[in-house]
């Protein structure tokens, strides 16, 4: 099937390449090859990540010196910051405008937007995705989407203040604070246009995915990024409608009269003319995204990092179809799990107890990956580099968010710490801490494809050692205080006696922040800079066995100049020996897919 469904688009690909001189902006701009999107994506999503963590240092500044007066907030901030003192309103704008940035605009664009289009069609042995236009068509309705959403900073009444999972009545009455007026409007646009961008992108992904593998890539040979890949957009394409309805019936609900998740609403007296509907529906509708968005978000960073441990290992992944089980068992247990954020809610005890067992059962495949990871590093030849600490940062997080994850999952035990900071914490280690280390583990390792240059690896290090303590720093001691009550999204705590011995955690905690957030300059410094003046790659400056090292270095658009590559074997074939105890390959303890199988030779694929 692929071998037929290629004939025909090498010849496509050949004849653009040599009949259409690309300008400038066709190259650059309104490009249609998978590689350039993937660059303005990731370019975008940094972009975006700086605006997502300069705002969360704002709110920690607030959080560990509540009233004090800072020069920084009244320059960032403006009328909402008199006299430097950040207002409440704009203090609850910020961590709805962090979150929304964080989970969608960088974790979700920046891992899939970025990684799935540079790598799909080189993993894959495809010289473009299956639509270019769509994938352009993608990514600029991303790009609109971040402006809208940015520009509802701008409004006078604020940017939306009802937190980023936007719940009603404070969402869907516009006159109930001013964070609820234009900014929230803007807000619901902006998530309109992102989820058809996300779409478009997940259904190219698929498409290419089934269609255009080259010759031998059977789906049991595929690098483990590709899986993650394919089943991400799968669940995305499930996911992302039912918060699509949710956002429009919350514009009907605002600005049409309609009552989907209105009843009974008094604002100062004045009786609301709403009835019938139920905010819950609305809980339902959100997290039923919700929750499969965080396995939109870590999925890929975990075939990231399984593709980056065994390459830096020098073995292979251990256990290739069990971790390709695993990532199919946690997409289909994502979408039944979603009641888990909803314990509070006035469930049924036994609805909640469903979804206690769902969320414990969806532990297993999780702890699949974990060991599996573990058991790729362990007598592994480690090679140190930038891309393996951050792969093993992942795995470190991930475990350690993972474990709180298992008490907050339990309906009985989930009641003493929800809407605290232990919610807080674990949301951060096990999604944002965990999922930004597997698209910098990313960005280290396929640097060198993506723009031919090698980033600097002292400035790496420097980078990963600092990050890491700096965010355990952050959210460890999150849990502690979480366990003693303290709420979040609360402006002070200053006015309940009860959390003063608590403000000192909270100053440690952001003096974290702010050294983390600082040496970002050391890597956005590393990446840009190494664009223009790093050393220059080789071909394969990692040794890995997957197709994408095997194009030339200068980019083109349809990947390889002459014929794509057959591939012979799967994607792990690392310190292979023959029946001798001889490398395969003799001196070289790597085999790539495009080398055919020797007599005799068994293919692995464990």
């Amino acid at each position: 099937m692929s071998a037929v469904g290629h004939t025909t688009i090498d010849h496509a690909h050949d004849d653009h390449g040599h009949h259409h001189k690309q300008t400038f902006i066709t190259k650059y701009i309104f490009s249609t090859d998978h590689k350039m999107i993937a660059k303005q994506y990731l370019i975008t999503g940094l972009l975006m990540g700086i605006i997502g963590i300069t705002m969360s240092v704002l709110f920690r500044m607030q959080l560990a010196w509540p009233e004090e007066p800072f020069w920084i907030f009244e320059a960032l901030l403006g009328k909402w910051a008199p006299g430097g003192v950040m207002s409440q309103e704009i203090y609850l704008a910020l961590v709805t405008i962090h979150g929304t940035i964080m989970v969608f605009f960088v974790l979700t664009a920046g891992l899939s937007g970025t990684f799935s289009n540079l790598l799909i069609p080189l993993q894959i042995g495809a010289r473009d995705m299956a639509s270019g236009f769509l994938n352009m068509v993608s990514y600029w309705l991303f790009f609109l989407s971040s402006i809208i959403m940015l520009s509802s900073l701008f409004v006078e009444a604020g940017p939306a203040s009802a937190g980023w999972t936007i719940y009603p009545p404070l969402s869907a009455l516009p006159q109930a604070i001013g964070g609820s007026g234009l900014g929230m409007t803007l807000w619901l646009v902006s998530m309109a246009i992102f989820i058809a961008s996300s779409l478009m992108g997940s259904l190219n992904y698929i498409v290419t995915v089934i269609n255009l593998r080259t010759r031998g890539m059977s789906m049991t040979r595929l690098p483990l990024t590709i899986w993650a890949f394919f089943v991400t957009a799968i669940i995305g394409v499930v996911s992302f409608p039912v918060l699509l309805s949710a956002a429009l019936m919350l514009i009907m609900d605002r600005s049409f009269g309609t009552s989907f998740f209105l009843s009974d609403i008094y604002i100062q007296g004045e009786v609301l003319a709403h009835q019938g509907g139920s905010p819950v529906l609305f809980e339902h509708l959100f997290w039923f995204l919700g929750h499969p968005e965080v396995y939109i978000v870590i999925l890929p960073a975990m075939g990231i990092v399984s593709e980056v441990l065994a390459t830096n290992s020098r073995k292979p992944i251990f256990g290739y179809r069990a971790m390709v089980a695993s990532i199919l068992a946690i997409a289909f247990l994502s979408t039944i799990v979603w009641g888990h954020h909803m314990f509070v809610s006035g469930m049924n005890p036994f609805l909640g107890s469903v979804f206690t067992f769902t969320t414990l059962l969806i532990a297993i495949p999780s702890a699949v990956k974990a060991f599996n990871w573990i058991t790729t590093l362990w007598k592994g030849n480690l090679q140190m580099n930038p891309g393996m600490l951050f792969s093993i940062g992942f795995v470190s997080t991930f475990i350690t968010g993972g474990l709180t994850g298992i008490i907050l999952g339990d309906s009985t035990l989930d009641i003493n710490v929800h809407d605290t900071y232990f919610v807080v914490a674990h949301f951060h280690l096990v999604m944002g801490i965990s999922a930004i280390y597997g698209l910098l583990a990313g960005v280290y390792h396929w640097f060198p494809k993506m723009f031919g240059r090698m980033m600097n690896k002292n400035m790496g290090y420097i980078h990963f050692w600092i990050t890491s303590i700096g965010a355990y720093g952050i959210f460890f001691p999150m849990h502690f205080i979480g366990m003693a009550g303290l709420p979040r999204r609360y402006y002070t705590n200053t006015t309940f006696p009860y959390f003063d011995d608590l403000a000192d955690v909270n100053v440690l905690m952001t003096v974290f922040a702010i050294i983390t957030a600082a040496v970002q300059i050391v890597f956005l410094y590393n990446f840009f800079s190494s664009i223009f003046f790093g050393k220059k790659a080789t071909q394969n400056p990692w040794n890995s066995t997957t197709l994408e090292w095997t194009t030339p270095v200068e980019h083109i658009h349809g990947n390889w100049p002459g014929e794509i590559p057959a591939v012979y074997r799967w994607s792990y074939d690392y310190s292979k020996t023959n029946e001798n105890g001889e490398y395969v390959i003799p001196g070289q303890d790597f085999v790539p897919q495009t080398v055919p199988l020797q007599k005799d030779e068994e293919e692995l694929n464990h």
